[in-house]
């Protein structure tokens, strides 16, 4: 997941250096909400690892 809002922020910044800023607020959007759901998945796993182990 965080390799596609790599990805995705690449795709931003490319879209914005040529002009394009629908392309690249929408692929900064989409880069933006699959990094927090990175986040998201990293935290539980964290925790559920945690508890397993006491």
């Amino acid at each position: 997941m965080l390799y596609y809002a790599l990805v995705f922020l690449v795709v931003a910044i490319v879209a914005g250096v040529l002009g394009f800023g629908g392309v690249a607020g929408a692929s900064a959007g989409v880069a933006q909400v699959l990094f927090f759901l990175f986040l998201a998945f990293l935290l539980i796993s964290i925790m559920f690892n945690f508890t397993r182990k006491v």
